[in-house]
């Protein structure tokens, strides 16, 4: 069968030969045992729903061994056999552009040099899962090859419910994931519900088909790390930057500390994943002991050198080996996956990665103890020297939440807040989110480096333009994103589909999606995917990241979410998404992303200069409600420039009559 063939034909009628588990792909770790033996039957008869009851017999003892083995039923079975890429948009099938552009995306983040665990449709994170098994996977792409512009797919946390009749200005797909009621959203309700197939935990651009690999965070990182430094006064060169995670998202953070011009040094306890961010060029170095660390640190600090060296081993080592050797570290974070505590996110000290994955699976009750035990250290660790002057700060992962939790040394002395920022309220709320700046990305479906390359001169050239007239308020942010987009090819950041990544306002993603969707009908490139990461000015209510630098009361409230959600969905987006549980954990945040693909017409140009403008003010409002005073200067600028927009605006107490 082609390629094309097997697309079309979904689920198929006669099962495919049983395959053999694969023990040199990066795999899921073995999720605990939760269900009872009632609920084992129940999670069965969910997986089975998908076949033909002629199968039954043969796949009831092969999704039973899945359960047991891996604590999930993941259908290897059904794996396809081709090779998993996103392909020139024109090698799909189907009566629609946009669903054909969907299927590219969803292809991507499968993609084995992309996903973390592939075999398992887990994009990043540990958990941020694409579709919960196979046969999604096979009926979703079906769907999409039948769809017209005239119907909508509805996918429930993986699941496809099915094609509706809908209209041409309606979005194609409607994606949610991990949508509980909100007294069900612990971690051990995920683990329940995802064992039994009827929920899943979509992390943030997995579940809605947007990750375009470690670049889509190298950007932020790269303008966390150099306005880091420039908040203490320091410049990058032969300055120590120490952090954690080489996973899907945290990969990024060595590359973007060689564009900042640092010394990185990043932990990670998996081999497999560190030799590949190795081999794709995403880390200078790799060493495995802390005697040759120490060692190369100090060579590299003597010669100021631009360097990122990955440690294969746990971060608590290094900060307690750094901290005995006096080595200064200027910047500190963390990104491992700490939403996910429990459950492959953050692994304890002392122990092995093979003994910590059999303790996590086969005595979770002490493994948590383990890790909780690791995090006071890591505190501990991590207080020794910010009591030197290194500068630290939670990266979004849930550090300081877990930590505390834990019961380690991380509250200020108000017992409310943490002692340590997080890089939102410290950077990338105040500098960036509150005028509107974000990572907003675009996809080139041609799959042609060289139409790649045009887009990236086509947005350097309108940022250019547009920092000509662009107030001081927002000149560093101008021009730290023309910086970033003439390295961009130079870095080599491409890993799966012909992506890019630039933080832009909401004049900065209309100008520059005009030219594109211009350039487009001209036949100068072939069509776009417009998106943005979740972590963005509107799209995610999460008290401990995206929205904690806001002081209202408001941090716990998710509307601004939700209505970002809904108002793309009818100003022209795609496809929308709204998950809970994001980058911060199951139950912590509620975010929302769109896709909106480009054609050159003049129905898309439309589309895009409504939906991205909403996409980003309606963030700058709640901000500036909140009485973010960059917020209040950015939705200002904006009524100015739009008469139709009128947002309320807050009013200031004098302190002193309080």
């Amino acid at each position: 069968m082609t390629f094309k063939e097997q697309i079309q034909q979904g689920i198929p009628s006669v099962l495919p030969s049983k395959k053999e588990y694969d023990p040199a792909i990066n795999h899921a770790p073995k999720r605990k045992e939760i269900l009872s033996a009632e609920e084992k039957k129940l999670a069965l008869k969910n997986a089975l729903r998908y076949f033909d009851p002629k199968h039954h017999a043969e796949l009831i003892p092969e999704f039973s061994e899945e359960l047991e083995k891996y604590g999930r039923i993941y259908m290897y079975r059904l794996r396809p056999d081709y090779r998993m890429y996103a392909r020139p948009i024109e090698e799909y099938p189907g009566k629609s552009l946009q669903a054909k552009a969907i299927m590219h995306m969803i292809q991507n983040n499968l993609d084995y040099a992309v996903a973390q665990h592939p075999h398992e449709l887990i994009t990043y994170g540990g958990n941020g899962a694409v579709f919960q098994n196979w046969a999604q996977y096979l009926l979703t792409m079906q769907y999409l090859s039948e769809m017209t512009d005239e119907q909508t797919l509805t996918m429930y946390s993986g699941h496809p419910m099915g094609l509706f009749p809908s209209h041409k200005e309606a979005p194609r797909v409607v994606v949610t994931n991990g949508m509980v009621i909100p007294n069900y959203s612990k971690p051990d309700d995920w683990e329940k519900m995802n064992a039994l197939g009827v929920s899943q935990y979509g992390q943030m651009t997995a579940g809605s088909y947007m990750y375009i690999g470690p670049q889509g965070i190298v950007h932020g990182t790269t303008i966390t790390v150099l306005n880091g430094f420039r908040k203490i006064k320091q410049n990058p060169e032969g300055s120590l930057f120490v952090t954690s995670g080489l996973g899907g998202m945290s990969g990024a953070q060595p590359k973007a500390g060689n564009i900042a011009g640092c010394i990185t040094v990043c932990a990670e306890v998996n081999p497999k994943i560190t030799k590949i961010r190795h081999e794709q060029g995403w880390i200078n170095e790799v060493v495995t002991s802390t005697d040759e660390l120490v060692a190369r640190v100090a060579l590299a600090k003597a010669n100021k050198e631009t360097v990122s060296i990955a440690y294969l081993g746990n971060v608590v080592d290094v900060w307690e080996r750094f901290d005995q050797e006096n080595i200064k570290i200027d910047l500190g974070s963390d990104q491992t996956s700490l939403h996910n505590p429990w459950a492959g996110g953050y692994y304890p000290v002392g122990i092995s990665f093979e003994e910590a994955n059999d303790l996590m699976a086969n005595n979770p009750e002490l493994f948590k103890e383990k890790v909780q035990e690791t995090l006071r250290r890591h505190a501990d660790a991590i207080n020794k020297h910010t009591a030197k002057g290194t500068y630290f700060f939670d990266y979004g992962n849930a550090f300081l939440l877990e930590a505390s939790r834990a019961g380690a040394d991380v509250m200020a002395e108000n017992n409310i807040d943490f002692k340590y920022p997080s890089y939102v309220q410290d950077i990338m709320g105040p500098m960036c989110f509150d005028y509107g700046f974000g990572p907003f990305r675009w996809v080139c479906t041609s799959g042609k480096p060289e139409d790649l390359l045009k887009t990236d001169a086509i947005a350097c050239e309108v940022l250019e333009k547009m920092a000509e007239t662009a107030p001081n308020e927002i000149q560093q942010q101008m021009q730290d994103n023309i910086k970033w987009i003439k390295g961009a090819q130079e870095n080599k950041l491409v890993v799966g589909s012909q992506a890019r990544i630039l933080y832009a306002d909401a004049e900065g993603r209309i100008k520059i999606a005009e030219a594109f969707n211009q350039a487009i009908a001209k036949g100068e490139i072939g069509a776009v995917v417009l998106g943005r990461d979740h972590h963005d000015v509107s799209g995610t209510d999460s008290p401990y990241r995206e929205t904690s630098n806001i002081y209202d009361g408001s941090r716990f409230t998710a509307d601004m979410a939700i209505h970002n959600v809904i108002g793309d969905s009818f100003r022209g987006a795609t496809w929308v998404s709204i998950h809970n549980g994001g980058g911060v954990g199951w139950g912590e945040v509620i975010n929302g992303g769109f896709g909106m693909v480009l054609d050159g017409s003049t129905e898309a140009s439309k589309r895009l200069a409504s939906m991205l403008f909403w996409d980003v003010n309606n963030g700058i409002s709640r901000r500036s409600w909140a009485r973010n005073e960059g917020a209040v200067f950015a939705i200002k600028r904006a009524m100015e420039v739009e008469p139709l927009l009128k947002v309320t605006l807050p009013n200031l107490v004098d302190e002193s009559l309080l």
